[in-house]
């Protein structure tokens, strides 16, 4: 069997999973809700521009940011050589973008050289990682298999600079050995090879190059149908949920639709409202479980990396209080992987005796959070993470009355009396007879 057909194969079947992998994902959004209109197309895409391929909220940590955005720089990079394995493999030929000339020369640079600085920040990670006591790694929400999810993700990433250097490094020995004409430039490849003893046999070489050609091509198609199963799915899920991310204030909580409908029929009754005359199904208020959910907070879900900066800097959590910010949302991953194909194949009327609230999220995390927005803004890929919790307030508060008792005083007092206080409207200037105040 021809190289050719190997690969093609390969690929094919690459395409194949990954395909059914984002066919599953999404049907899961299909069962989620509208949320917002998604408008002022130039201003999200200079967010996308300044957030991701700037990481600007990244250097908030300096150190760690800089090892995180050379990773990510250097991914871009190595993506043009990636590419090129790819034609390279389907056409049976041997670096084909060289006809780019100049410019390929510079790009192939590029890679050869991030791909030694890639490893390096990868080596650093997995010392973090290992060998570090991180607070924000911490928590009960990362189980042991969100550590070793990390820890394969780096290896990965480690084992596929090492594979594309040793790749580069042979190719640059054998057009030495053999006279060929080398295509591109490789400065860290070049200089490793300098190092090798010039008695290395020209078949010796040719096999190393294809050993880690193959290898290196394998691990990308083998990481690419790991990451939907992985924490690292943010490497295709930050672009899209930064640029879908909600323009307004942070501040600015959404109203809810169907009862901004209600109130304008009231305001209105003869220009709203449904004329069939048939009675409209009712909508469940806030968020229960996750048919409630919209497909931005899904999407939020999906583009959490776990890193636990929101976490970090939430004044509930550091006062000692149950809230985690990182792990509501984590929660709404794993209700929807557990609840998502009984809905698909059952319908929105499949009940599995569980739900969002209660079985993953208490109310005491619920009531803990003070809307600050504090996890939203140090949020790399721009969860928003009070939206998710003020839904599901609301549901505790608009269908089963269950708020904390100060907040249910409230809510009487304002139906009864027309402000949040205990008094009539009669007697409530009665503390101010014996203060001379006219009022």
């Amino acid at each position: 069997m021809s190289k050719q057909v190997v690969f093609a194969l390969s690929l094919l079947i690459t395409l194949g999973v990954f395909a059914w992998t984002t066919a599953r994902i999404v049907a899961f959004f299909r069962l989620t809700k509208p949320a917002f209109p998604v408008k002022d197309w130039g201003k999200r895409f200079k967010r996308v521009l300044t957030e991701v391929f700037g990481q600007s909220k990244m250097f908030r940590r300096p150190a760690v940011g800089l090892m995180h955005a050379l990773v990510f720089w250097g991914f871009l990079v190595i993506l043009f050589g990636s590419i090129e394995m790819v034609i390279d493999g389907l056409a049976d030929t041997e670096r084909f973008l060289a006809v780019l000339g100049p410019v390929y020369d510079v790009l192939i640079a590029f890679g050869d050289v991030f791909a030694l600085v890639v490893l390096v920040a990868v080596i650093a990670f997995l010392i973090r990682r290992v060998a570090m006591d991180i607070p924000r790694f911490g928590g009960e929400e990362m189980k042991h298999t969100s550590h070793l999810d990390a820890i394969l993700a780096l290896s990965l990433i480690g084992l596929l600079m090492i594979t594309l250097l040793g790749m580069n490094t042979a190719y640059v020995t054998y057009t030495a050995l053999a006279g060929f004409e080398q295509k591109g430039l490789f400065p860290v490849s070049s200089l490793i090879s300098s190092f090798l003893g010039s008695d290395l046999s020209v078949t010796t070489v040719y096999r190393v190059h294809e050993v880690n050609w193959w290898a290196h091509i394998l691990l990308i198609f083998l990481f690419a149908n790991i990451l939907p199963y992985s924490k690292h799915f943010h490497v295709f899920m930050s672009v899209p949920n930064v640029f879908l991310s909600r323009l307004d204030p942070l501040g600015k909580l959404p109203n809810m639709p169907h009862i901004t409908r209600e109130i304008r029929a009231m305001l209105h009754p003869d220009t709203e409202g449904d004329s069939s005359g048939e009675p409209a199904e009712l909508e469940r208020f806030g968020v229960k479980d996750v048919e409630d959910i919209t497909w931005k907070n899904y999407l939020d879900s999906l583009a959490c990396t776990e890193c636990g900066r929101c976490t970090a800097v939430c004044p509930a959590r550091l006062t000692g209080k149950k809230l985690s910010p990182r792990k509501i949302i984590m929660d709404v991953r794993a209700r929807m992987k557990e609840k998502g194909p009984g809905l698909i194949r059952k319908g929105k009327d499949f009940d599995d005796a569980r739900s969002l609230l209660r079985d993953y999220v208490t109310e005491e995390e619920l009531w803990a959070c003070t809307t600050c927005n504090a996890c939203a803004r140090e949020c790399p890929v721009n969860i928003n993470h009070p939206v998710l919790i003020v839904d599901m307030r609301r549901y505790l508060v608009m269908e089963e009355a269950s708020g904390p008792a100060g907040l249910n005083a409230v809510f009487s007092n304002i139906e009864n009396n027309g402000a949040p206080w205990q008094y009539s409207r009669e007697d409530r200037m009665l503390w101010a007879e014996d203060l001379y105040i006219n009022a």
